[in-house]
This record gives C-alpha cells, sequence and structure tokens, in this order.
C-alpha cells in the first residue's frame, strides 16, 4: 500500500518550509520514527521523524525546494493491501489520536515493535543510476589525514547541520572526508576545526559569493581584479522572516530609546570573586546573566514593558511572568529563542540557561517553539565591541534591552577621577504602553542593581 505524508503545521502557523536535505532516497527502508529530511521554516531548522514503518517510495521535492503545509512531501510503500477500515462513532477521535504522529520534537506514537534506527550508510556500486563519491578526492587526501580509517565512496550525504555545512564551506573542507574520519554521527563545527589543521586547508570561496564576502572576516580587501559587480543571495528562512517581522514592529509600535551608562565595577568584581570560588567556577557566570536576573527585577515595577497591545480587543495585557527572549546571531540570520519563565531562576540557573540557549542556536537545532512567544527580550550587542544602539522591538513585545560592552574608562568615583568598568544600556520601548517615567523607572532599576548588587535584596 502507497501511505503519503503531506507536510506538517511546525509550529505557529508557519504556511511553508524549504528542505535543507533528505537523509533517505528511493528505495530505503525506514522505521517508524527515523529522520527523513532537515527542513527550514522561517523560524528554524526541524528534522522531520517518519511516521511510517515501510520502503520510500517517492521523494516529492528536492533538496532546496520550497514547501507549502499540507503539500505531498514523501510517500511509503508500506505492509499491507488496503488501508484499515475507519473506526466508527466514538472510537474515531481516539483512533485518529493514537494513529496521528506528533512530529514536533517527539516523533510519532509507535505503532510496532521496530525500534528507530536510523538508515546505514550504503557502500560501494551506486544502485538506480545514482552517483557514487568521486574516490579521486580521497585518494589525493594527505595519508595522516584520516589515520587508520579505510576510506569507501559514501553514497549518502554526511551528517551535518545547515550552520557546519557553510562553515566547512568557506574553510574549503570536504565533509565527505570528515566524514570519514569521524565515522556515522553528525559532524560538528569541532571536527571541521580538527580535520582543517591536519590537512592545512585553505578557505576556499563557495559558488556564488563575491570575494569581498569571503575576506570580510580576516579584513582583507581583496583585489579589484575579477571581482563580481554584484552578488545576489535568496531571500528565505529566518531571514525573510526577521525582515518582515521588523518591518511590521519598525511601523506599527511607536519606538523610544532611552541610554543609560553605568558603573558596572561592583558587578564585575563579583563575578570575578565568583569565578574564584570552587563552586560556583564550572558555571561560568557572566555578565549577561547578571543583567537577565536585574531585568527580572526590575519589571516588577515597570508591568508596561512586560506586557503586550491587543489592537483587536482594545486591551493591554500584562503578564505575570518572564518569557525572556535573548537575541542570538546565527550563520541563517537573528533568532530571538527565549527562557521560559525566567523570573523563577536564579543567577546559576539563569546562566546555564543562557549558555544553553546559545548553543543550541549556533548549532540550528532551535525548536520553533523556542522561538513562539517571549515577553522582553535582551540583545548583546557588547560581544561585537559595541556600545550602545536603538534595537527594533520584536513584534508582540513592548520592551527590548540592548546591552553594550564592558570598558574601562575614567569616570567620576567619590570625588575623584578613577578609571572604572562602564557599561552602556540602551533600552527601546512601544510607546503607546510605555510612558517616559515608567522607562526610565525601569532603567534605573536595572543599572542600581549592576552598580551595587546587594541592591537586588531590595527588588526580590
Amino acid at each position: 500500500m502507497i501511505a503519503e505524508f503531506r507536510l506538517p503545521d511546525l509550529g505557529e502557523g508557519l504556511t511553508e518550509a524549504e528542505v535543507v536535505q533528505w537523509l533517505v532516497a528511493p528505495g530505503d527502508s525506514v522505521a517508524l520514527n527515523q529522520t527523513l529530511a532537515e527542513v527550514e521554516t522561517a523560524k528554524a531548522v526541524v528534522e522531520l521523524p517518519s511516521p511510517y514503518e515501510g520502503t520510500v517510495s517517492t521523494l516529492h521535492a528536492d533538496a532546496g525546494e520550497t514547501v507549502a503545509v499540507g503539500a505531498p512531501l514523501i510517500a511509503f510503500d508500506i505492509e499491507g493491501d488496503d488501508p484499515p477500515a475507519a473506526p466508527s462513532g466514538g472510537e474515531q477521535e481516539a483512533a485518529a489520536e493514537k494513529a496521528q504522529p506528533n512530529l514536533v520534537g517527539y516523533g510519532a506514537a509507535p505503532t510496532s515493535s521496530g525500534r528507530p534506527a536510523r538508515r546505514a550508510r550504503r557502500r560501494g556500486a551506486a544502485a538506480d543510476g545514482a552517483s557514487v563519491a568521486d574516490t579521486a578526492v580521497l585518494e589525493a587526501a594527505p595519508h595522516d589525514a584520516t589515520p587508520s580509517v579505510a576510506v569507501e565512496p559514501v553514497l549518502e550525504r554526511p551528517r551535518s547541520t545547515p550552520p557546519v555545512r557553510a562553515y566547512a564551506k568557506r574553510q574549503g573542507v570536504d565533509l565527505v572526508l570528515v566524514a570519514a574520519a569521524v565515522g556515522d554521527r553528525v559532524i560538528t563545527r569541532a571536527d571541521v576545526d580538527a580535520y582543517a589543521e591536519r590537512v592545512g586547508a585553505e578557505p576556499s570561496r563557495p559558488a556564488g559569493t563575491s570575494e569581498r564576502e569571503t575576506t570580510a572576516a580576516s579584513g582583507i580587501l581583496p583585489r579589484a581584479e575579477g571581482r563580481p559587480r554584484e552578488t545576489r543571495i535568496p531571500i528565505r528562512g529566518v531571514r525573510k522572516h526577521t525582515a518582515a517581522a521588523m518591518v511590521q514592529s519598525a511601523f506599527t509600535a511607536p519606538h523610544v530609546t532611552v541610554f543609560h551608562t553605568v558603573d558596572v565595577t561592583a558587578t564585575m568584581e563579583m563575578l570575578a570573586r565568583l569565578r574564584e570560588d570552587r563552586a560556583l567556577a564550572e558555571h561560568r557566570i557572566g555578565p549577561l546573566a547578571v543583567v537577565a536576573k536585574a531585568v527580572c527585577l526590575a519589571l516588577r515595577r515597570a508591568p508596561g514593558l512586560n506586557a503586550r497591545w491587543d489592537e483587536e480587543s482594545g486591551e493591554i495585557v500584562e503578564y505575570g511572568f518572564v518569557d525572556l527572549g535573548i537575541a542570538a546571531a546565527t550563520d541563517r540570520g537573528l533568532i530571538v529563542p527565549m527562557i521560559r519563565d525566567a523570573e523563577r531562576m536564579n543567577l546559576v540557573e539563569l546562566s546555564a540557561a543562557i549558555r544553553a540557549l546559545a548553543e543550541t542556536a549556533r548549532a540550528g537545532k532551535t525548536s520553533p517553539a523556542e522561538l513562539a512567544g517571549g515577553t522582553f527580550s535582551l540583545s548583546n550587542i557588547g560581544v561585537f565591541g559595541v556600545d550602545a544602539g536603538t534595537p527594533i522591538l520584536p513584534p508582540g513585545q513592548s520592551g527590548i534591552l540592548a546591552v553594550g560592552a564592558v570598558r574601562r574608562q575614567p569616570w567620576e568615583y567619590r570625588g575623584e577621577i578613577a578609571l572604572r568598568q562602564l557599561m552602556t544600556l540602551s533600552l527601546s520601548f512601544d510607546h503607546r504602553l510605555v510612558d517616559g517615567a515608567e522607562g526610565a523607572t525601569f532603567l534605573k532599576d536595572v543599572a542600581d542593581i549592576l552598580e551595587d548588587p546587594g541592591r537586588a535584596m531590595l527588588l526580590s
């Protein structure tokens, strides 16, 4: 029996997704919940598990193709001549709930004893006209590139995330060779670096990109000769979604931005003491975690900054919790995953949550659920050496705080000029919900905690 699998709604009412890569091919046997493909929505890269156990019959879309939600994606040849008879009456809803796969995060409900398993790599001669990896490339590799590893042609694309594939292209590294060294597991950025170090790989320019783009990171300007006059990059995925959201926010909410330079010397001294504490050394608590905690405390006195403007109902919705968004720059563009119920966390828990969030975002594994909602956001522009800016509000939020770099500068301290560690805070807010006084009160509360962390006791 042929069973068709259509692209499901991957969350937040998204209407389409782009096929990043297929992990199966026609003729492959797949197990229930085995990962079929990686697809990129406007918010995240998502792995699609198989809702059936059987043989892949047809792939209805190629890698790089955009598929609408509800459109056929893949077809399976499964056991049985006819589909099972539909239950009647009250059994129909229960049976449907049991049979329907939960495709966002958890896979399908098991209907057989088969264990989820990834398709084994096929080696040797290609079937059905499929091409085999060029063995000349493998043979030309230095002898110490893949020590004690028998290199054979690999028919399947090596397992890796889109950011890692992009990084490997920039480094001039062939992931097929890396896969031969690391075995049958997901290739990481560290694997690419390790391979490049062993073979002395030189960065190469990917097709379709300009020399200026590939040399910008190193600060070396390209030669004018032979440089393309323009480079066209398709607008899709996260970049497309972010652009639409920022335009909507900028022209819907009246933005106001206020700035405040803070002496954070006491906070930096506290963090140095925490790093020296053996019980806390492994947590690597940084300034952003302290700012996040200060924000959660200060929002108690500024409810308008933890709210949204509901145009349809004509109401202002104030939240009794803080889902704290952390803006993260990734190879796929800017995303704002969130920490749920951040106001309930202590400093150690916030630090761990921020670190985990950043690692997941850089790996391209942030789920749509982690990007949905959010009540207030932080943007750590200081990591780029920037002092201040005018951040744009994420749609549906009334406040965002940009955290600048910490710099040692001359500053008035106890009637004298001294070298102090300073940070500039930039707060943007929706003037429909928040007036200048409330915005200033919030910013001053955050600054007071950073200037004297003990003041947090007064707001807790």
